[in-house]
């Protein structure tokens, strides 16, 4: 299956819809062409390998919140990474929870990154600068060609 980082989708993993709507301006302020799929808990995320199994495009980065109706965060983690063919997919912990316990789960199941939501605007623009600059320099060649 063929990537461009350019045209595959994000995935935000997200039930909030002040921090979706949050996300979703601060990546149109930052121009960026991703098209974003919104997942609003954790078993419709999980959903996504059986679609990526039958040919949807893979995401170039998922965001994925841990505090999710349904199934927890990180079981939605341990589930896309322990997929053999998808476990190569970034995935960027972006949560309200700082806690020691949740950040030391998130690495041993494999998150790429893990990054405290910020409460205002102009931080979270930050974050998400910070995100485009981590798939686009990072991950750039982490995908196959």
């Amino acid at each position: 299956m063929e990537n461009n980082l350019f045209n595959n989708p994000i995935l935000l993993v997200e039930d909030n819809p002040v921090d979706i709507d949050l996300t979703l301006r601060a990546f149109k302020l930052r121009k960026l062409s991703n098209p974003i799929i919104v997942v609003r808990d954790g078993e419709e995320a999980i959903l996504w390998i059986d679609k990526w199994e039958n040919g949807e495009m893979l995401p170039v980065v998922i965001l994925l919140d841990l505090k999710l109706p349904k199934v927890h965060g990180l079981d939605v983690l341990k589930a896309f990474k322990s997929h053999p063919e998808f476990k190569k997919i970034p995935i960027v912990i972006l949560t309200t929870s700082a806690d020691n316990a949740d950040i030391k789960t998130a690495y041993e199941f494999g998150a790429n990154s893990y990054i405290v939501k910020p409460v205002n605007f102009e931080k979270f623009i930050q974050v998400v600068e910070k995100i485009e600059l981590y798939w686009n320099v990072i991950n750039n060649s982490s995908f196959d060609k």
